[in-house]
């Protein structure tokens, strides 16, 4: 009986513990759903009502129906994909070179991938703007070797410099978190075994560390594609990414229904993509298999 009564008192007192942990989570939930979910909800009933509160299908027929708006959304996928690969290109090797340093030289790493987010966007934008101008470093390297400066301000090559420069961080962190998982004790056996570095890298390395590239490239496809203060700065209005036609249509034709539907697709289409990079993280239990 003195069994039977411990264990429903251990029942009474687990029973009330999904209410401590809502009431831990209520602040975050609320947080959310104030700062996110609310104007969410606003955006998507502003962008089916015209500018007199009338309820319509025109703001999204004017966009799908205009090749124009049709090209700007091709564009800044385009550019986030671009992004997201060379961010890809410049952070894999430098996880890898982090991965094999002793932990003060990470931490040295660590600081120096980490210290551009420190300083704002717009000041690092404005910073590429000097180095990338007429009169800049660039320029002068190639009228030194006696070439022609190539054009590099106000195009698709300016906002991808730049946003690699600032969305890197975001790639190589959750690189590192798989390439810390990853069984030090693999590679060594695969060579002892005969395996080449290559092979150990293709067969052991990039499958087990292809968890932390797919997040990497959820977060910054997703922060590149809704960028606007660096492709504003660096592009100009000669790139035309979704992210500037909100903030035309919104501030300069006081448009706000079509602003917000231009915003609400750009959810959608970036949302559905995500979508499936998560099927690619769940396919083979977080596995991808390479060749």
């Amino acid at each position: 009986m003195a069994a039977v009564g411990r264990l429903a008192g251990g029942a009474r007192l687990s029973r009330p513990r999904w209410r401590t942990g809502l009431l831990l989570a209520l602040p975050a939930i609320v947080i959310f759903a104030a700062l996110f979910v609310a104007p969410l909800f606003t955006l998507v009933a502003n962008s089916f009502r015209t500018q007199t509160g009338a309820f319509t299908l025109g703001n999204y027929a004017r966009f799908l129906g205009d090749p124009f708006y049709r090209d700007v959304l091709w564009n800044t996928l385009k550019v986030a994909a671009l992004t997201t690969a060379g961010c890809l290109l410049v952070g894999y090797p430098f996880a890898l070179y982090m991965r094999a340093r002793s932990p003060r030289v990470r931490n040295r790493l660590a600081l120096l991938l980490l210290s551009p987010l420190l300083i704002s966007m717009v000041i690092r934008a404005y910073g590429w703007l000097v180095v990338l101008g007429p009169n800049g470093p660039v320029a002068s390297a190639f009228q030194a070797l006696g070439l022609t400066p190539p054009q590099l301000l106000y195009n698709d090559t300016a906002v991808l410099i730049g946003m690699v420069h600032v969305m890197l961080a975001y790639m190589v962190l959750p690189l590192m978190g798989s390439l810390d998982r990853i069984d030090p004790t693999l590679v060594p056996a695969a060579k002892g075994l005969g395996a080449s570095g290559w092979t150990c890298f293709w067969r052991i390395t990039l499958p087990l560390s292809a968890p932390g590239m797919l997040a990497g490239a959820m977060i910054v496809f997703s922060l590149t594609a809704s960028s606007f203060v660096t492709p504003a700065i660096l592009g100009g209005p000669k790139v035309k990414l979704m992210p500037y036609f909100v903030y035309t249509q919104a501030t300069t034709t006081l448009d706000w229904p079509y602003a917000a539907a231009i915003g609400f697709v750009l959810v959608v289409v970036t949302t559905g993509l995500l979508l499936g990079y998560s099927r690619l993280l769940r396919r083979g239990n977080g596995e991808v298999v390479f060749g």
